[in-house]
């Protein structure tokens, strides 16, 4: 009797041991268990990044337009989310169609599976890849609403973010991600996304902003942030996120995403601390604002760079990166007069741009051998390959973004009247209030045409005058 019992737990051992045997020969070919988890859980990192931007521009918009500001890019999320899925990761990374953009044969993400594409990623699921560059769509949309805040119609930001997506985000990725495309040919390296994302988003960012005009009260009137401690919450959600962005951009648990890893930190911190002493020296006091813009100026200037750069490079693209987007946001900005609100262009396209380039100057092989040298390794060549690459995204995105912008205003009004601007986007698109009147117990209210009187939700005892 003994002598079966043990026979059937060691036949029961025997099965328990297999299994992951089996899942692994599921699995098939080169797919890694151990890359497939780090990049899914990066995806995730990359998409909490965008909630963590909510708040980053929730917190420095006035409380009237909070919630606004957090739809857009909530919306975002969800828009992308479908665009990608039906056709953006088809023009993105399909096959190549002219060396600028993708073919639509993996429309509805049709032949993208389980298995792995030898061409972007030979060991996580091709399904993987394309969740984790769905989250870089998602973000670098968002990243635009920092310079439109407080003044776009939501319908008309819906129709622009769908477009500006598909006729200038995803061209570009094909651009300097792609297969055969033609940055990516010339040699041009973006680790994770300074061309494709920031350089693209800030300058877009710009473009809308001066197509739609100045905020009402722009110079004339107090236009400050009204939570700060949500920005601060919103910076460090971006910071713990970027790990995964740049660190995740190695496709791969190898050295490289540790050294990713280690660059991403090293020159957020030392932006940090260099927009903050720039900015002591200039108005003779450090803000917690500056800090927190000044970790996200270095987060931005280190991720085209993440992959090919050590850490002592780290430092300097850091230093620099605090420096002048710091004078970009508080003195080019004053002086030329234009209204990015919360300063998208002056951050991550400034930011980006000095990123690009600098990865043309601190790229090493040493760090990977699959990048090249840059102009202090011996190769000056490699910072004018970065040049083309800034100014072709530079030129593409800014006129796309005017011809997206002036389509978009023969449909609906791009901007809300100056009295739903003077009411708050909250109120006057919404009809929702982020800060309800506490003893009134007010939660929402009807701003509908012809409707005098806010509905409310009363307490016992208490009226409203």
């Amino acid at each position: 009797m003994w002598s079966f019992a043990l026979k059937l737990k060691l036949l029961f051992l025997m099965m328990f041991v297999s299994i992951p045997g089996l899942a692994w020969a599921d699995d098939g070919g080169g797919i890694d268990s151990g890359d497939t988890t780090f990049i899914l859980l990066s995806a995730a990192l990359v998409m909490l990044m965008t909630p963590g931007l909510a708040l980053f521009y929730g917190g420095m918009v006035r409380k009237k337009n909070v919630l606004s500001t957090i739809m857009q890019s909530f919306i975002v999320i969800c828009l992308i989310s479908v665009q990608w899925v039906l056709f953006g990761y088809s023009l993105a990374f399909g096959p190549d169609q002219g060396h600028l953009v993708g073919a639509l044969s993996w429309l509805g993400l049709n032949g993208v599976g389980q298995e792995a594409n030898a061409d972007y990623s030979a060991t996580i699921p091709h399904l993987v890849f394309m969740a984790f560059q769905l989250m870089f769509a998602i973000i670098t949309a968002a990243l635009i609403t920092g310079s439109i805040a407080e003044r776009m119609r939501f319908t008309a930001f819906l129709g622009f973010i769908l477009l500006w997506s598909t006729f200038v985000y995803d061209p570009l990725a094909h651009w300097v991600w792609g297969v055969d495309g033609w940055l990516r040919n010339m040699g041009a390296l973006d680790f994770a996304g300074g061309t494709v994302v920031h350089i693209s988003s800030g300058v877009s960012g710009l473009v809308a902003a001066l197509v739609l005009g100045r905020r009402k009260g722009y110079g004339t009137e107090a236009i400050i942030p009204h939570q700060l401690p949500f920005t601060v919450l919103g910076a460090a959600l971006l910071w713990f996120g970027w790990f995964g962005f740049n660190a995740g951009s190695a496709l791969a648990a190898n050295g490289l995403a540790a050294s990713a890893f280690v660059v991403t930190n090293t020159s957020a911190a030392m932006a940090a601390l260099s927009w903050v002493f720039a900015e002591w020296v200039h108005h003779g006091r450090p803000t917690v604002l500056g800090a927190a813009s000044g970790a996200v100026a270095g987060l931005v200037a280190i991720t085209p760079a993440a992959g090919f750069v050590t850490p002592m490079s780290a430092l300097a693209i850091g230093l620099v990166a605090g420096v002048i987007c710091y004078l970009a946001v508080s003195v080019v900005k004053r002086k030329l007069g234009y209204d990015d609100s919360l300063d998208a262009f002056g951050v991550h396209g400034v930011g980006g741009i000095w990123g690009a380039l600098a990865t043309g100057i601190f790229a090493t092989k040493a760090v990977n051998g699959a990048g090249a040298d840059g102009l202090l390794y011996g190769n000056a060549a490699q910072l004018g390959i970065q040049a083309v690459g800034v100014l072709s995204t530079v030129v593409f995105a800014g006129i796309a973004t005017f011809i997206i912008l002036k389509l978009v205003a023969v449909v609906t009004a791009l901007r809300a009247t100056t009295d739903e601007e003077e009411l708050g986007l909250d109120l006057s698109l919404h009809g929702e209030d982020a800060y309800p009147d506490i003893m009134s117990g007010t939660i929402f209210k009807d701003y509908s045409p012809g409707h005098t009187q806010a509905s409310s939700v009363m307490k016992p005892g208490i009226s409203l005058k």
